[in-house]
């Protein structure tokens, strides 16, 4: 391969790693093509504890609707007809990256990055590669991901009228499911 060939193919890998898509409705695990999915585990015989984690491209709104929509399809499954959020939180991990001169994100897969220093009319500050320095040339990046997680009650028969934690399983999963991108179902 020479070293045009592997120029090509670095750059291909970097666009592509900067299209990433939102989180599918899946579960969560590895071998899937996009990060995030949902995951739930039992906690006695009527509890539940039922998460979706996703990745930089999903909002909150769709992390939250899937984590619910879980839960109602866990409900169903295990035929119960409502449940009831006993506790539920949504956490966002956040960071911000600096990223200044030439070198992007992308180079030296994140480990490299060279950095030379040189003293100019404002003072000592980063020199580029190409014979310029770079004060005040940042680029600036913040992303976040979402994940919601709730602890549910499985319960039988009608749903009480005044309890605002408690869902319809079946009224959430017909008024979400229009809503649900799974993997096959991606444009």
């Amino acid at each position: 391969m020479n070293i045009r060939t592997g120029l090509i193919i670095t750059a291909l890998a970097v666009v592509l790693a900067g299209c990433e898509t939102a989180t599918p409705y899946q579960p969560l695990g590895s071998g899937t093509a996009v990060s995030g999915g949902f995951s739930d585990q039992r906690l006695d015989d009527n509890h539940v504890r039922v998460s979706f984690k996703g990745n930089t491209a999903t909002s909150r709104v769709t992390v939250e609707n899937y984590m619910l929509y879980r839960a109602a399809e866990l409900t169903v499954q295990n035929g119960y007809d409502w449940f009831e959020e006993v506790d539920q939180h949504t956490d966002r991990d956040k960071h911000t990256y600096v990223e200044s001169g030439p070198y992007g994100p992308g180079y030296g897969f994140g480990y490299f990055r060279p950095y030379w220093s040189i003293y100019g009319r404002r003072g000592w500050g980063p020199w580029g590669p190409w014979g310029g320095p770079y004060w005040g040339e940042a680029e600036v990046e913040t992303v976040q991901k979402f994940q919601a997680t709730a602890d549910i009650a499985l319960h039988h028969g009608p749903k009480p009228m005044n309890d605002p934690r408690a869902l319809d399983a079946h009224q959430v999963l017909a008024n979400l499911g229009p809503k649900i991108m799974t993997p096959a179902a991606k444009p």
